[in-house]
């Protein structure tokens, strides 16, 4: 009798472990594979190379909606998805590299409130970007995953939780969780002998450098991108003393190739600014909106509004309702594009005098209306002026401009030309606005151009100036000083300060969260060093 109870006891003993076990184990599964293809069971183990795809397939016990629902049971099912989602975490080698929640709208609610299995990218390289998993491993990549996959074997592990934001972070327990073995082979053999770097040849009133550089950490970066180590790079030049030192081109681009620089445009409404105040279209840029249009015609008009400032939209500091960076807000780019006048949707934004205290905040609409200014007050446009007045000094001949949609050259970004043209507008600041013995800028115009205007919110030690950027680089114990344009997918102009040296990269990663780190892994590790410790 007291041996039956004794095993009745062990074995409730022994079924209330097992069941302990299985709650703390989460229901659903994550595999892996190569394809889109919906797995039932994915692969164990993976070499990943630059050019390896990686797909995860989810399979739940229930569709997202039901575990949202749990985390806030007072809010209805059909707004579930404005305010919840799937919370990642990346771990590497079983250390928390990185977590995101993902932002709600992504995948759609129908989706959320069905789906119990489904297959996302997160690296497709033929299709990069379009997904929002591709989006979530590239911020993982960039936040620490990069550094800690090295060569080698790793271990992968993506966990799934879901989140509500009602208003603060709600997490529930884990949903799905996959593991993953890793052989990272992602740098690759580099034979230095077998690479030939481009010849180079004299363009307009640019001629070769017969400075020296050192051509194998050269040859490594284009190894590098041609191994998709450093990705979706079209062209590296470099100026020294004005004149061409190396220029490299890939992914099928080619010395005449007109490339979409994005924002880099931005920064020629600075100097088409300095151009108006030479010829007197302008007189200063502490001149105001309110000396160029009728504020009361627009929305929330106030006297402050029309003291807004060019120099405020030259350094982005102005206080109207408008920030690139954040996705609330009115002024936001994506706000701006469907719109029929841009000027309009500018001029009618409010201003944000609690938040904006003349500090710099990243807003597009006041470049394209400070363009539009322009256009407005020289005789013939601003486009024609441009050519005229500003490309023809420089032999710049081949170009292309973007419209608002009235039309007016689009300063707000995406002019474009090829690579030694954009070093050449590189080099008139680094020559102090001067070109050909003609002082096509103000000096003065351009000092104040490259100077510490304001400091960059959220970036220790960068600055910015008349719609240029400003960092320093530390290279092997040294100081490198830069100022530099800077467009979507990784494209910089830069002209260092101390040193006669500009270079121009172009790339199309557009919208990838690597684009701008790369650059700067570019700059440091490889084109600084060539040019400085051959």
């Amino acid at each position: 009798m007291f041996q039956c109870s004794l095993r009745i006891s062990l074995l409730v003993a022994v079924l209330a472990i097992a069941l302990a076990t299985s709650a703390q184990r989460p229901s659903g599964k994550i595999f892996f594979s190569q394809d889109a293809l919906i797995k039932e069971q994915g692969i164990q183990q993976l070499t990943l190379s630059n050019k390896t795809n990686l797909y995860l397939t989810v399979s739940l016990s229930k569709p997202l909606t039901d575990y949202l629902s749990e985390l806030a049971p007072s809010i209805y099912r059909d707004s579930l998805a404005k305010v919840g989602n799937y919370q990642f975490s990346f771990l590497v080698d079983g250390k928390l590299i990185y977590q995101t929640e993902l932002l709600p709208g992504a995948p759609l609610a129908a989706q959320q409130q069905a789906d119990t299995i489904w297959t996302k990218p997160l690296i497709d390289n033929e299709h990069e970007g379009r997904s929002w998993s591709q989006s979530a491993w590239n911020r993982f990549m960039y936040n620490g995953g990069d550094s800690v996959l090295t060569d080698g074997s790793h271990h992968l592990q993506i966990i799934l939780r879901p989140y509500v934001k009602s208003p603060g972070l709600i997490t529930g327990e884990i949903i799905a969780e996959g593991q993953l073995a890793l052989l990272v082979k992602r740098k690759p053999e580099v034979r230095l002998s077998t690479i030939k770097l481009s010849p180079v040849r004299p363009y307009y009133d640019l001629v070769a450098s017969p400075d020296s550089f050192d051509k194998d950490k050269i040859k490594t970066l284009r190894a590098y991108i041609e191994a998709d180590v450093f990705r979706h790079v079209t062209s590296v030049v470099a100026l020294k003393n004005g004149k061409i030192l190396f220029e490299e081109y890939f992914n099928g681009s080619s010395r005449d190739s007109l490339h979409n620089t994005r924002s880099v445009g931005k920064t020629f409404t600075s100097a088409l600014s300095g151009l108006a105040i030479r010829d007197g279209y302008l007189q200063s840029p502490q001149q105001t909106l309110g000396e160029f249009y009728q504020l009361e015609n627009y929305k929330h008009y106030s006297p402050e509004k029309a003291r807004v400032t060019l120099k405020e939209l030259l350094t982005m500091s102005s206080r109207f309702a408008g920030d690139d960076n954040d996705p609330d807000s009115p002024g936001n780019e994506e706000n701006m594009y469907p719109t029929d006048n841009w000027v309009k949707f500018t001029m009618d934004l409010p201003l944000d005098t609690v938040r904006y205290q003349k500090q710099w905040h990243y807003f597009t609409a006041g470049v394209m209306l400070l363009g539009s200014t322009l256009d407005k007050i020289i005789p013939g446009g601003l486009e024609k002026y441009a050519a005229d007045h500003f490309f023809k000094p420089l032999h710049i001949i081949n170009y292309r401009w973007s419209y608002t949609p009235q039309g007016v050259a689009n300063t707000a970004g995406g002019i474009r030309m090829n690579s030694l043209d954009y070093a050449k507008f590189g080099q008139l600041y680094a020559n102090k606005g001067k070109w050909n013995e003609q002082q096509l800028l103000p000096e003065k115009w351009v000092s104040e151009s490259l100077s510490h205007q304001l400091p960059i919110t959220g970036r220790p030690g960068e600055f910015y100036g008349y719609l240029f950027w400003n960092k320093t680089y530390r290279v092997n114990g040294k100081l490198y000083e830069v100022y530099y344009c800077s467009g979507n997918g990784g494209n910089k102009i830069f002209i260092f300060k101390d040193h006669p040296l500009v270079v121009v990269l172009t790339a199309t990663a557009y919208g990838m969260a690597y684009a701008h780190r790369q650059a700067d892994r570019m700059m440091e590790d490889l084109i600084l060093p060539a040019v400085f410790n051959k």
